[in-house]
This record gives structure tokens, sequence and C-alpha cells, in this order.
């Protein structure tokens, strides 16, 4: 029998912000800042993993991909439009009809699921990613089992989680929340993992990670990709050769 990983007090926190997830002044507006270094950091990992041109414009056709935690659809789209079969999960049944909405409005096909991922239908993807996810979830550790479980052979993970440190606290939780740059209730400092936590939870799982990069907040472009890992960070994983 599969752990429980959802919390419904987050489940229920996101939920709440479904009806302007699409909108980059509301309430994920952070979100949508983040989002272009994240699907930077992806595509990078995605032509080193399978070797591909970065002129091509889809890089992951002929693949199945997983986003898991997926929202509204943010990183979904994106990765149907590099060419992806895509199947997205999310705790929170008001994302997943916002998502549904917002897809069938730009023409996508993507595959949308409410509740646990191990409740999905058997199933392995080539592509799994989890953003800001592990660190809302009742169980990481199962958490991260259930994400390998859904790893195809000779596939690729990238996860991007928040640091537990006092940087992290003193900005992401209390500044953030307190100007509004983030609803408040979103972030449970204690709840977040350091990189050698999360490398042990996946390495547990049977993964090896295989790459791990910094997120910084930058005057001139919002966020960047490299440096300290302080605040936030990417981790890509696959399984042993």
């Amino acid at each position: 029998m599969s752990a429980a990983t959802i919390n419904p007090q987050e489940a229920a926190h996101f939920g709440a912000l479904a009806a302007d997830w699409w909108d980059p002044h509301g309430s994920s507006a952070m979100l949508h800042k983040l989002n272009p270094v994240r699907l930077s950091y992806i595509r990078a990992q995605i032509d080193a993993h399978w070797h591909g041109d970065a002129r091509e414009r889809f890089s992951l056709a002929g693949r199945s991909a997983i986003d898991v935690g997926c929202g509204a659809g943010l990183l979904a789209e994106p990765l149907a439009r590099m060419g992806a079969k895509v199947t997205g999960v999310d705790a929170a049944p008001e994302n997943i009809a916002a998502a549904r909405a917002h897809a069938a409005g730009q023409g996508l096909t993507i595959d949308y699921f409410a509740g646990e991922l191990a409740a999905l239908p058997p199933a392995t993807f080539d592509f799994v990613t989890s953003m800001e996810v592990v660190e809302h979830v009742a169980d990481p550790a199962a958490f991260i089992v259930e994400l390998a479980a859904r790893l195809a052979p000779g596939g690729l993970m990238i996860l991007s989680t928040p640091n537990r440190t006092m940087l992290s606290k003193l900005l992401l939780v209390e500044a953030a929340e307190r100007v509004g740059a983030v609803p408040r209730g979103t972030h449970d400092w204690d709840q977040f993992l350091k990189p050698e936590e999360l490398t042990k939870l996946l390495e547990d799982a049977g993964l090896e990670v295989v790459d791990r990069t910094g997120l910084l907040p930058s005057l001139a472009k919002g966020f960047k990709l490299g440096g300290s890992e302080a605040l936030n960070y990417l981790v890509a994983a696959r399984w042993p050769a």
C-alpha cells in the first residue's frame, strides 16, 4: 500500500489560488518569474541527457512526461510544446480544473489528474518533473519513492525546492510573505530540504543525482541560475547506468 503524501491543508491553500494562477501579476506572480529560468535549466538537462541539439524546437518529441504538483499547468504546457505527451497531477482539484480549461484554450492536449500520484494508472515516463512541491508533501521520503516509481529506465527527473537556511527563512518566508510577493501561509520553513537531504532521499530511492545548481534572485532578470544554493536549487537525477 503506497503511503499518502498529500497534505490536505497544503492542497486547500493552493487550490484557493487556482482562479488567478495564470495571471502574471496575481498570487502566482513569483512562479511566472521563476518559470523561464526553470525552463532554461530543464532544456539544458534534456539536451545533455538525451544528447539533443539546443536548436531543436521539439526536444521532447516522442517522449512522455509527467509534472507532479502541476498547479494550473505553468510547466506542463511548455513541456507539451516541446513535443512531449504530457500528464499533470496535482493535489488540488481546483488547480486541475483551471489547468484543463487553460490547456483547452491553448489547443494543447494534456492528461490532467487530481489526487495522489500513486492513484494514477500504472505507467512510467521518460521525463519526471516536480517543482517547488516536495516541501509541501506529508511524507517527503514516500513522495520521492513514488516519483522514482514513475521514472522509466533511461529517463530523467528534475526537481526544485527551497533550501532550509537562515537566508531562505528571512527572504522566502518572512520578507516575501510580509510584502505580499507570495501568499501568506505558502511556506513552512521547517519543511524545506537541504540539498544533501534531498540527495539522500533520491539515492535511497535508487536514483543518481547528476546535476545540481542554485537559483537566485536577479535585479535584471528576476531570477538566475548558478552560484549560491542558499535560497533555492534544482536537481537532476536518473537511474544509475
